[in-house]
């Protein structure tokens, strides 16, 4: 490591301890700000003030640990609040109006970063007075969504492939009556890159696949799990919905309109690595006093897509009335096991429908950890040697 903190290896791993430092000073980041939106999901809240909380308190954070280092930090994707039958992405400008009501089953998806080292996580609350448990369709798409990530992680480690993850996820959506989503994702993450090609499709399709390949040590996973009481066959209904954007570092083209230089000047000096938001770059074209006009920054914003400068994460949606839970975290795959370093508190679910499937309970048994495999022998070995009538 270097005086000033950031990681000096060409692509450093699990095995340098400063870089597991910083994946878990990004977690526990990322997990006060996931909790304080939590706390902000009431009747009546406006979806742009929770995701305006989430960044908010992981930059501030972010500003209060490796002071004086030359290192960068802060939001690595942006809060996004999807409610109901909205599958993702939902992170609206300033003006938008759209309010959470009593009932509402809203996933809150975001990610930190420190010296590029990712962690990102998503969880689904319902909103609601008091601790009751949740039941009805809400609860089985949940607890589909918390067995199907359950599994995953046991899935996702060293030795196992990328072919052996989507038939047990498939079989968990269908025990609940529900279906996981298609297009879905699960990719390695490395420093700077949030969306590595070694990834995992969770309901691959004829027209959709992905190459197979063995996960191995050291390897860091942002393991996504969405599912739908519906087809779980997503579209985009409105491109105009599409506030979230990524540079794509690979693609080069000298933009000819002016608006159009001054938005990708702004989002190389701020956002080169990590996805952002409309609202995030009007913000900082405030800050620098670039004086550009909401207007100008969106004309700006489609010769950039035009030309494939930046990747939009367009909001999708499953059909009106169905149901849709995200469980997103981030795991390391250290060689004593998996490390789940992001966690979100679950809100109490009562479903009537649950796995049967003696493989699927098998595995969900299996300890995640090394150190989780010790204690449960231990605890085995106690309970065979303690005498009988005791």
């Amino acid at each position: 490591m270097s005086d000033d903190g950031s990681i000096q290896d060409q692509e450093p791993n699990l095995s340098v301890p400063e870089v597991v430092t910083k994946y878990k000073a990004a977690a526990d980041i990322c997990n006060r700000a996931l909790q304080a939106v939590i706390e902000a999901c009431k009747d009546g809240a406006k979806v742009v003030d929770l995701c305006r909380t989430g960044d908010t308190f992981i930059n501030k954070e972010c500003g209060n640990i490796y002071k004086g280092k030359q290192i960068e930090k802060g939001v690595a994707f942006p809060t996004c609040v999807s409610v109901n039958s909205i599958v993702g992405h939902f992170s609206p400008n300033s003006d938008d109006a759209t309010a959470l009501k009593a009932g509402d089953v809203v996933k809150i998806d975001m990610g930190c970063h420190i010296d590029g080292f990712i962690a990102t996580q998503a969880t689904t609350v319902v909103v609601q007075e008091g601790a009751e448990p949740i039941t009805g369709r809400a609860a089985d798409v949940i607890a589909a969504a918390r067995t199907a990530f359950d599994a995953a992680v046991r899935l996702i480690r060293p030795g196992k492939h990328i072919s052996d993850v989507a038939g047990p996820l498939q079989k968990i959506a269908e025990a609940y009556e529900c279906n996981m989503v298609e297009g879905v994702m699960s990719h390695e993450m490395k420093q700077f890159v949030i969306d590595g090609s070694k990834c995992i499709l969770n309901k691959p399709t004829p027209d959709q696949k992905v190459e197979d390949a063995e996960f191995e040590e050291n390897e860091v996973y942002a393991i996504d799990i969405v599912v739908s009481t519906g087809e779980g066959k997503p579209r985009v209904l409105d491109e105009k919905e599409t506030t979230v954007y990524k540079r794509a570092l690979e693609v080069a083209y000298q933009l000819k309109m002016q608006a159009s230089r001054a938005v990708f000047s702004l989002v190389n000096s701020n956002f080169a690595t990590m996805p952002f938001t409309l609202r995030a770059l009007m913000d900082e074209s405030a800050a620098q006093k670039a004086e550009l006009k909401v207007g100008q920054l969106k004309l700006g914003l489609v010769e950039c897509l035009n030309h494939g400068l930046l990747h939009p994460y367009p909001v999708l949606h499953e059909k009106s009335g169905e149901l849709v839970a995200q469980i997103k975290g981030t795991v390391l795959l250290m060689p004593n096991g998996s490390s789940i370093v992001t966690s979100a508190p679950r809100q109490p679910v009562t479903s009537e429908k649950k796995v049967e499937d003696k493989e699927i309970l098998d595995l969900l048994a299996t300890p995640v950890s090394a150190k989780s495999a010790k204690k449960k022998n231990k605890k085995n070995k106690d309970a065979a040697d303690k005498p009988a009538d005791a």
